[in-house]
């Protein structure tokens, strides 16, 4: 964890984007894969980032 806020924002991207997808899948609708892959990785990015000098 570099910076708490983009590690926390980048969480909030991965479970928003999975929530979303299940939300599809549980009503029978279809799953946006690449929006849900775009997603994750959005996340893993944000995880990822350093954006605050120490």
């Amino acid at each position: 964890m570099k910076d708490w806020k983009t590690t926390l924002a980048g969480v909030l991207t991965i479970v928003g984007t999975l929530t979303a997808a299940g939300l599809a899948y549980l009503n029978k609708q279809p799953i946006n894969t690449a929006a849900t892959l775009a997603g994750i990785m959005t996340g893993i990015g944000l995880i990822k980032a350093a954006d605050s000098a120490k």
